[in-house]
């Protein structure tokens, strides 16, 4: 693991508003290569309104995140991974798994 590369975890508080209309989904993720990677896919997602929780394992290369279907899609949870990897160095692609309403 680089030094350089060291990322600090998002902790998120969600509102009201993002606890309603819940779905979950498991993505498979591509490029990680360490547990600051992970951290920097987890902190890409929770950025996103509406998402309540990004559990991010990048030794199985799995996501499992719980968001609000009204605030935010499935394919902005794709573009997120992709765009937490958009500084030169990381490059992140993600497909979805399953999808469940909770």
């Amino acid at each position: 693991m680089d030094a350089n590369c060291y990322v600090e975890q998002v902790q998120k508080i969600p509102t009201t508003g993002e606890r309603q209309n819940l779905t979950a989904v498991q993505l498979a993720v591509w490029g990680m290569g360490c547990p600051n990677c992970a951290k920097r896919v987890s902190n890409g997602l929770l950025a996103l309104e509406g998402v309540l929780s990004a559990e991010v394992d990048h030794t199985t290369g799995f996501a499992f995140v719980e968001y609000n279907n009204r605030l935010v899609s499935t394919p902005d949870l794709l573009q997120a991974v992709a765009q937490a990897g958009d500084n030169g160095r990381h490059k992140y692609i993600a497909m979805l798994l399953e999808e469940a309403s909770l």
